[in-house]
C-alpha cells in the first residue's frame, strides 16, 4: 500500500510551475490564433493554442523523463517532424491555386513556442509569437499592393 502512495504522491510545486508554463504557451498563442480564426482559417482559436501547450506538455513531460539533453533534443525533433505533418494536412493545393501554407507555417511557429516555453526560452517564445502577429497583420496588405490591386484586402482572399 505504500508503494501505490508513493507511486501517486504529486509535486504541487511542480504542477505550479507546469500550470505557469502551458498557460504562458497558451497565452502566446492566442495572437496568432485569434488572427486566423478572424480570417476564416480552418485553424484558430482552438487549433493554434491546442498545439501550444501540446507542444510545450510534451517537452515538459520529456525533461522529466529524460534528464539526458541528448533525448530531450529526439524529443525536439519528433515535436518538429509532428508540426510539419501536421501544417502539410493545412496546405490545399489545386491545379492553379496553393492555400493554406501561411497557417502551416504559423502552426509549426507555434509548436516552436511552446518547446520555446517549456525549455524557459521566453523571450524566444515571445518574439515568436509577436514576431508571427506582425506578419499577418503587416504583410498582407503590402502582399496585395504589390500584386497591382489598391483597394483593401477581401477576408478570406487567397493570402495564408
Amino acid at each position: 500500500m505504500n508503494e501505490i502512495a508513493y507511486a501517486l504522491s504529486i509535486d504541487w510545486d511542480k504542477v505550479g510551475d507546469q500550470t505557469f508554463q502551458l498557460a504562458v504557451a497558451f497565452i502566446l498563442s492566442l495572437p496568432i490564433a485569434w488572427n486566423r480564426e478572424e480570417k476564416s482559417r480552418g485553424a484558430g482559436l482552438r487549433t493554434f493554442p491546442l498545439v501550444c501547450i501540446a507542444s510545450c506538455a510534451y517537452m515538459l513531460v520529456g525533461k522529466a523523463v529524460f534528464p539526458d539533453p541528448e533525448a530531450q533534443a529526439r524529443i525536439m525533433y519528433g515535436i518538429i517532424t509532428g508540426m510539419g505533418f501536421i501544417g502539410g494536412g493545412a496546405i490545399l493545393k489545386t491545379s492553379s491555386h496553393v492555400a493554406g501554407t501561411a497557417t502551416a507555417a504559423a502552426l509549426w511557429n507555434t509548436g516552436a513556442i511552446g518547446v520555446s516555453v517549456a525549455q524557459g526560452q521566453y523571450e524566444i517564445a515571445v518574439l515568436l509569437s509577436l514576431v508571427s502577429f506582425l506578419i499577418f497583420m503587416l504583410i498582407p496588405p503590402i502582399k496585395h499592393m504589390s500584386n497591382g490591386h489598391h483597394h483593401p484586402r477581401e477576408p478570406g482572399g487567397p493570402d495564408g
